[in-house]
């Protein structure tokens, strides 16, 4: 009978734990507990062990939600990672630079990464793994394809929230400008492309990727004086990684 009356006693409060737990929205220490209580292992543990374990579990529930967030309004076209880089193709990847990257180290320090190549080899995926990288490492990142970019400030013209627009990308710790270059930049993108340049410029990382060499850049911005002040605070801070060899795309398709 004592034992019967020990053992529901025990129900309810785990079943009262659980419930606290719920209201406090908890739900990583929630579903700990309940891992635990199901395998009847709460005999076999020590309270500080126990408490230990749930509030990991709450801890990584955390900042699992906050990668999350950051995927999402990093506003990514594909999913990408680091690991499922294709390193056997023969497309002029440097392995060790590439690895290097893996820490974000160049976030922090706030140095940018120019990806140049030709369509297919692979400039938009490794972009991206670097950014979802960052994600998650806690970093707030934005992906832009160039065209969109440019579209979107100069409407923000219009309604006057440019300001806005760029003291948003300004506190981003990455942005990724995608698909650079595809055609030359008028006197209005020329002068948004320098803020946007100027803002970071040490302190913040920006990755642009593009067909065109960077050596090609020069001519596609256009008016040497305002290239000369991208180029300078683009180029000086900057790793290089160019791609070469044949498509991804089409090598995958055969």
């Amino acid at each position: 009978m004592g034992q019967n009356i020990i053992s529901k006693k025990r129900i309810n409060m785990t079943h009262e734990i659980i419930q606290l737990m719920q209201q406090l929205r908890l739900p990583g220490m929630r579903a700990a507990y309940e891992g635990i209580v199901s395998t009847k292992n709460m005999q076999s543990i020590g309270n500080d062990e126990l408490l230990n374990l749930i509030l990991q579990a709450e801890l990584e529930e955390r900042e699992n939600l906050k990668a999350g967030r950051r995927l999402s309004n990093a506003k990514f076209r594909i999913q990408a990672s680091m690991e499922e880089i294709d390193f056997i193709a023969q497309r002029g990847i440097n392995k060790t630079q590439l690895l290097r990257f893996s820490d974000c180290g160049f976030v922090k320090s706030g140095e940018n990464v120019l990806i140049t190549g030709s369509t297919g080899v692979g400039k938009s995926y490794i972009a991206t793994a670097l950014g979802h990288q960052a994600c998650q490492m806690g970093y707030k990142v934005t992906y832009f394809l160039a065209q969109k970019l440019f579209t979107m400030l100069r409407m923000s013209k219009a309604d006057e929230s440019y300001i806005r627009q760029l003291k948003r990308i300004e506190r981003q710790d990455l942005i990724i400008i995608d698909d650079f270059g595809m055609q030359p930049l008028d006197e209005m993108t020329r002068m948004m492309l320098l803020e946007i340049i100027e803002d970071r410029h040490q302190k913040r990382s920006t990755i642009i990727a593009s067909q065109l060499p960077v050596t090609k850049w020069y001519d596609i911005i256009g008016e040497s004086t305002v290239a000369d002040a991208i180029l300078d605070r683009l180029v000086h801070t900057s790793h290089r990684i160019e791609l070469a060899g044949e498509s991804m795309r089409k090598r995958k398709k055969e």
